[in-house]
């Protein structure tokens, strides 16, 4: 039975539970792909969500509040990304445009440390932990952890003077980045950037986290006039020492016991013999024009016009860069593959489990929609989709963006055979089980509704029909 036509016209006095339907105004259904529901109002300036443990609620896109009971979670985004708050468990950010941030959580010692940060001019954390507080004043003075991919820095007038540490390794350095000194656990250096400079570390020995004794490759390196004459030994006490030699253009070579690298003119004429992945590369000139052939990899590049580049477990291929491009990661039980016409115009993603077979997929076709399949087959179907294709992992656009502009959204569960189609914002509404239907049109002035106890029709908000169930009607006969 369609939602318009009715087998049976009738005046009935109908459950106002069963109406809460008043499309781009107001509206209160069942969510399609999971346990829970959802309120819609004011077309896409408003809308609330239940999902198991989960809370949310947004006004679209200024504000969006997102409550997570069971695992201490909650998001808030007000215009974003212009200010955000994360929390997860004891740790929480909030952030204003990535420049002011607010930080706290614990540490190893289960101590809560607080961290402010106004970037690049402050930066202070305060911890139970005497040892753990800094204040950096940039550029003037300061002292930092865990910041930059390095363990600590101190510096005073930088670039003028800094001093960094990563790991046993520290790094001085004088007016940055031109003459620097670095020592550490077997190893000495220094530079002075790009005239000279010299690198040396022995062989060493550390204790890895299941208490094995394992080697750490010592290495020597100097240059002049950089990037001009270069030389290395890397790998030295190892079963594979490395020796490379430079002086460019002109020449470059590297040779080991598993691979040997030979360039003429930088980066016209290089070939590659690569005996431990088992292959051979020409590359004329290097990224343009590039030929490998071998067990390790495959690969045929002429740029811009076609490249097909193989190994055991990648691939990449694509014609007329950026017309079609293709590429493959195949790693067992993940086979993933992404193929994408004009960058961001179109792209197709699919992830499969080899083992179970169930895959998750998604298309976008940048602005007009972008269509998702998860490992349970449910599907979600939305136009447009203007930041969706460009920013395919953000849930932050999801919730605050997305309903703005979705003037279709479509939507199947078929684990619990339900589907729904909302058109301008429930302007036209229709959801359907296998054993109920409900539509919803012209802010709700018409609306259906079948189900166990009958059909039902409001027009104008008023009830003309009420039909009894299939079943009651067979015992009156």
């Amino acid at each position: 039975m369609g939602c318009i036509g009715l087998a049976v016209v009738q005046p009935a006095q109908l459950r106002a539970e069963d109406w809460l339907h008043a499309g781009f105004l107001y509206d209160h259904f069942d969510l399609t792909l999971d346990v829970g529901n959802r309120t819609e109002a004011l077309g896409p300036l408003f809308y609330s969500q239940e999902r198991d443990t989960e809370k949310l609620w947004a006004l679209p896109p200024l504000y969006s509040d997102l409550k997570d009971s069971s695992i201490q979670r909650r998001e808030i985004d007000f215009g974003y990304p212009v200010v955000t708050y994360r929390r997860y468990g004891t740790e929480w950010r909030l952030q204003f445009i990535q420049v002011i941030a607010w930080a706290s959580g614990l540490h190893d010692t289960d101590k809560d440390a607080r961290r402010f940060t106004l970037f690049p001019f402050y930066f202070q954390q305060r911890s139970p932990i005497p040892e753990d507080n800094y204040t950096a004043v940039g550029p003037f003075y300061g002292h930092l952890k865990n910041h930059l991919f390095r363990d600590e820095i101190f510096f005073v007038m930088f670039p003028f003077y800094s001093e960094t540490r990563k790991g046993d390794i520290v790094t001085d350095n004088y007016v940055y980045p031109f003459v620097s000194q670095r020592h550490g656990n077997g190893l000495e250096g220094w530079k002075v950037w790009p005239i000279v400079g010299h690198e040396h570390k022995d062989v060493t020995t550390k204790t890895n986290g299941f208490g094995d004794v394992e080697t750490v490759a010592g290495h020597d390196s100097h240059f002049v006039l950089w990037p001009i004459y270069l030389e290395q030994q890397a790998g030295i006490g190892t079963e594979n020492p490395e020796k490379s030699f430079a002086i460019l253009p002109a020449y470059y070579k590297s040779r080991s016991q598993k691979r040997d690298v030979t360039t003429v003119v930088w980066p016209f004429f290089s070939h590659i013999d690569d005996r431990e992945k088992k292959y051979k590369e020409w590359q004329t000139p290097w990224p343009l024009v590039d030929f490998a052939k071998g067990e390790g990899k495959t690969t045929k590049r002429v740029w811009p016009f076609f490249s097909r580049a193989h190994t055991e477990y990648l691939e990449s291929d694509w014609y007329l860069w950026p017309v079609y491009k293709f590429n493959r990661a195949k790693v067992a039980p993940l086979d993933r593959s992404r193929m994408r016409i004009l960058l961001f115009l179109y792209s197709d993603t699919i992830q499969k489990n080899t083992e179970t077979e169930q895959y998750q997929r998604r298309r976008d076709f940048w602005p007009l929609y972008t269509y998702r399949h998860d490992y349970n087959g449910n599907t979600y179907f939305q136009m447009f989709a203007p930041l969706e294709p460009i920013l395919p992992t953000s849930k932050s656009v999801d919730r605050d963006y997305s309903p703005v502009w979705s003037v279709w959204r479509s939507e199947h569960n078929p684990t619990t055979g339900a589907r729904s189609q909302s058109f301008l914002w429930n302007l036209y509404r229709r959801q359907t089980a296998p054993d109920s239907k409900k539509c919803s049109l012209l802010f709700g002035l018409f609306q259906y509704q079948s189900d166990s106890s009958g059909k039902r029709v409001r027009l104008f908000y008023i009830p003309v029909v009420k039909t009894e169930p299939l079943a009651t009607k067979a015992e009156v006969k």
